[in-house]
C-alpha cells in the first residue's frame, strides 16, 4: 500500500518535470510524458534497483537538443523522430556494454569531470530556457549563442510582461516551497496555479501554451528516418549513453548503499538501455536516472518498484481519460521548472573543496566547463572524457615514489621527505614505486632509480625495491627492468625486489627475469631484504624485530 501512495505522490512529479525536459530538448512537450510512462515500466521490469526513477532529465535536454535541433530543421515530427532514434541508440549502446560486462565505463569520467560538464550543462540549460520564461524562443542549443540569442532579445524588446509574469511566479512558487516547506510539492503546485490562471482569464490566445495533445500512449514503432541520421547520431548517442549511465549508476549505489544492497553495474546498463529502446518505440527520448524524483518517491515510503509501475499507469490513465487538462498549460511554467532543475544542478561547494584540496582537480572541473560553455555540449562531453583519459596517464605517468628510512619511535621504514629524521642503512637504499610499471612510466622509473643511486654518497651496494604497490608489470616495463639490472651492475650495486605480490612475480618469472636477477633477490618482506643485506655487506644496522628482542626501541 505504501508503494501505491508513493507511486500517486511521484505522478505529481513525473507529468509537469516530464512535459518541461521535453520543452527544454526542443520536443513537443507531450513526448516527455511518452518518454516517462514506458521507461518506468520497462525499467521495472529488467532495472536491478528497487527504488531508482528513470525518466527525462535536465542533464540530458541540452545533449539532446544540440543533436536533434538544428538536424530537424524546424519541423517538430523530424525532431521526434530523431530524438527516438537517439534513445535507440544510445540504448542500444547500453545493452550492448552490459552485456560485455562493461559496466565500470563509468571510471571514463572523474567525480571533478563530472562535476565540470554538469555545471557547463546547467547553465547551458539555465541560459536556453530564460527566453521561454521571458516570453520569446530561440533556437539556440549552446551557452554562447544562449547568451547571444538571449541579449538580442531582451534588446529587440521581444519579452512578453504577461509571460514574465506567469513564468516569473511559478519561479518563485517553486523555489519558494522548497525552501520554506520541502515536503510540498511545490512544482505540481505552481504548474496548477499557472494553468487555472490561463483557463479562467482565457489567456491561451496571448500566450503560448501545451495546447491540444493526443489521448492516450503512441502504439509502439521503430522511429522513422536513415542511415545517414544513423551515422551523424552515433557519437552524441555515445555520449547520452556515457553520461546517462554515469548518473545513473551513482545514483543507483548511492540508494543501494542506504538500504545495504549491492547493484550489479552490468545489469544497471543493461536495464538503462532497455527502457531508453523502450522509450524509443513510443516516441520518446533518451533517458536516465532522476536525481529528484527518486527522493521523492523515496521519502513518499517507496520499497520496490510498484511506485514506478503506479506513477506509469497514473500518467497514462490522465494521457486516456483527461489529456484536456493539460491543454491551458503555458509554456513559461515548463521553462520555470525546467530552470528550478538546472538550477538544483549547481553546486559551487564542490569546486571550493575541489581549490582547497587539489588544484589539479580544480583544474580539471574547470576544463570540463569550459569545454561545454565554449564548444557546446556533445563536444564538451568529448573533452572531458578525453581530460579525464589524460589526468589518469599524468598521474600513472609520474606517481609518487620515495625512498625509505627508518624512523625514530614508529615501526617500519617510512618515506624519508615525510619524516627528515629516518635513517637509511649505509650501503642500502630503499626505493618505492606507487604505481604499476607499465610503457608510459618504465622509463621514468628506471630514471629515477639511476638517480637516486648516483645522488648517494658512497654509493650504494644495493638497492631494494618495495614493490607492494606495483600491481603489474608489462612487456615494456620488462624490458627497462631488465636494461635497469645490467646497468646497476655496471655501476656495481645489486637490484632487489621486497613485497612484490605473486601474480607480479610470476608474470616476471615469465619475462624470465628471476633468472636475470636472481630468485635469491626476491625477498617477502623489507625485513627480510634488510637482513640478507646485512649479512652480506656486515654493515652494523640493529633492525626492528632485533630492537624490540633487545627491548631498544
Amino acid at each position: 500500500m505504501r508503494d501505491v501512495v508513493a507511486g500517486l505522490v511521484l505522478t505529481t512529479v513525473l507529468l509537469p518535470a516530464g512535459m518541461g525536459y521535453a520543452a527544454a530538448a526542443g520536443l513537443p512537450p507531450i513526448t516527455g510524458l511518452y518518454a516517462t510512462i514506458v521507461p518506468l515500466v520497462a525499467y521495472a521490469l529488467f532495472g536491478p534497483s528497487p527504488l531508482l526513477v528513470l525518466g527525462p532529465d535536465s542533464g540530458l535536454a541540452a545533449l539532446i537538443a544540440a543533436a536533434v535541433i538544428a538536424p530537424a530543421a524546424g519541423d517538430p515530427e523530424r525532431a521526434v523522430a530523431l530524438a527516438s532514434l537517439l534513445a535507440l541508440l544510445s540504448g542500444a549502446i547500453c545493452v550492448g556494454a552490459g552485456c560485455l560486462r562493461a559496466g565500470l565505463v563509468t571510471s571514463l569520467l572523474s567525480k571533478p569531470v563530472r562535476v565540470g560538464y554538469l555545471h557547463g550543462i546547467a547553465l547551458t540549460v539555465l541560459v536556453t530556457q530564460l527566453p521561454k520564461l521571458l516570453g520569446f524562443t530561440v533556437d539556440a542549443t549552446s551557452l554562447t549563442d544562449g547568451i547571444t540569442a538571449l541579449v538580442r532579445g531582451v534588446i529587440d524588446h521581444r519579452t512578453h510582461p504577461l509571460a514574465i509574469a506567469i513564468g516569473g511566479g511559478c519561479l518563485a512558487v517553486i523555489l519558494g516551497l522548497r525552501a520554506l516547506s520541502p515536503r510540498m510539492p511545490g512544482i505540481l503546485v505552481a504548474i496548477l496555479l499557472a494553468t487555472a490562471v490561463v483557463a479562467i482569464l482565457d489567456l491561451g490566445g496571448s500566450l503560448a501554451i501545451v495546447g491540444a495533445v493526443p489521448s492516450g500512449v503512441p502504439f509502439p514503432s521503430l522511429p522513422a528516418t536513415d542511415l545517414a541520421a544513423v551515422r551523424d547520431l552515433f557519437v552524441p548517442a555515445v555520449g547520452i549513453a556515457l553520461v546517462s549511465f554515469a548518473d545513473t549508476s551513482i545514483l543507483s549505489r548511492t540508494f543501494a548503499g542506504r538500504r545495504r544492497q549491492r547493484i550489479d553495474p552490468d545489469r544497471e546498463l543493461i536495464g538503462l538501455g532497455l527502457a531508453n529502446v523502450a522509450s524509443s518505440l513510443f516516441r520518446g527520448f533518451p533517458i536516465s536516472a532522476s536525481a529528484s524524483r527518486t527522493p521523492v518517491a523515496e521519502s513518499a515510503g517507496a520499497k520496490t518498484q510498484v511506485t514506478s509501475l503506479v506513477g506509469a499507469l497514473a500518467l497514462a490513465a490522465i494521457l486516456i481519460t483527461a489529456p484536456r487538462l493539460l491543454h491551458d498549460l503555458p509554456t513559461t511554467a515548463l521553462a520555470a521548472v525546467v530552470i528550478t532543475a538546472a538550477i538544483g544542478m549547481f553546486d559551487l561547494h564542490a569546486f571550493r573543496v575541489f581549490f582547497r584540496v587539489r588544484r589539479s582537480d580544480f583544474f580539471l572541473a574547470m576544463t570540463a566547463f569550459l569545454a561545454v560553455g565554449v564548444l557546446g555540449v556533445i563536444p564538451g562531453i568529448a573533452v572531458a572524457v578525453a581530460v579525464s583519459i589524460l589526468d589518469f596517464m599524468r598521474r600513472a605517468w609520474h606517481p609518487h615514489h620515495a625512498i625509505l628510512g627508518r624512523a625514530e619511535g614508529i615501526k617500519g621504514y617510512h618515506d624519508i621527505t615525510r619524516y627528515p629524521a629516518a635513517k637509511q642503512i649505509p650501503g642500502l637504499v630503499m626505493f618505492r614505486w606507487d604505481a604499476p610499471l607499465f610503457f608510459a612510466n618504465a622509463e621514468v622509473f628506471r630514471t629515477r632509480i639511476l638517480d637516486v643511486v648516483a645522488a648517494a654518497t658512497p654509493r650504494p651496494l644495493w638497492i631494494v625495491i618495495a614493490a607492494e604497490p606495483i600491481t603489474d608489470v608489462d612487456s615494456t616495463a620488462a624490458d627497462v627492468i631488465q636494461e635497469l639490472d645490467k646497468e646497476l651492475e655496471a655501476l656495481g650495486v645489486e637490484l632487489a625486489f621486497a613485497e612484490m605480490k605473486d601474480p607480479v612475480k610470476d608474470r616476471l618469472r615469465r619475462y624470465e627475469l628471476t633468472t636475470q636477477i636472481g630468485d635469491d633477490r626476491f625477498f617477502p618482506t623489507i625485513g627480510v631484504a634488510v637482513k640478507a643485506f646485512l649479512a652480506k655487506a656486515q654493515v652494523t644496522w640493529v633492525d626492528w624485530e632485533d630492537a624490540e628482542r633487545s627491548g631498544d626501541r
